[in-house]
C-alpha cells in the first residue's frame, strides 16, 4: 500500500484497502502454486486474473495502472526477498524470482485481456463506453 500510495495515477480512483488489496490472497496463491511446481510447464488453471480484470474495469482502472499495480507487486515481493536473503539458498531465490516474474506477467496479461474485451464491449454496446465510477 506504501508503494500504490506513491502513485498518483492509482489514487486517482479512491478504494477501500480492501478494495484494492482484495484479489492479492488468491494471486499470492496462484504464486505458490507456481513455485511449488516449478517444473510443470502449465499454469495452474485460476479464474483470479480474469476476475481482476472485471473488477478493476468497473472500479475505472485503465491499462497503465493494471500495468503500475503488478509492477509494485513484483517490486514489493523482491524487495522482500532481497530484505531477507541471508536465509534463503541464492540457487533456490534466483529460479523463483523467475517463476515469480513469469507468474505476475502472464497474470498482468489475463487481467488486461479480460480488461480489454470489456472495453470492447461496452463500445459495442453504444457509442461511449459507460463505467461506474467509484465515488
Amino acid at each position: 500500500m506504501k508503494r500504490v500510495e506513491e502513485v498518483p495515477s492509482l489514487l486517482e480512483i479512491s478504494l477501500s484497502h480492501q478494495e484494492r488489496t482484495g484479489h492479492l490472497p488468491q494471486l499470492i496463491g496462484d504464486l505458490i502454486a507456481r513455485l511449488r511446481q516449478p517444473e510443470k510447464a502449465e499454469r495452474p488453471d485460476t479464474t483470479s486474473a480474469n476476475d481482476h480484470g472485471r473488477v478493476r474495469f468497473n472500479q475505472g482502472y485503465s491499462v497503465p495502472m493494471l500495468v503500475d499495480e503488478s509492477r509494485l507487486l513484483q517490486v514489493s515481493i523482491f524487495d522482500t526477498l532481497r530484505r531477507h536473503q541471508e536465509g534463503i539458498d541464492l540457487r533456490t531465490m534466483m529460479s523463483g524470482v523467475v517463476i515469480i516474474a513469469d507468474e505476475c506477467d502472464a497474470q498482468l496479461k489475463d487481467t488486461v485481456e479480460t480488461f480489454m474485451d470489456l472495453e470492447q464491449a461496452a463500445h459495442h454496446d453504444s457509442a461511449e463506453p459507460t463505467r461506474p465510477k467509484v465515488a
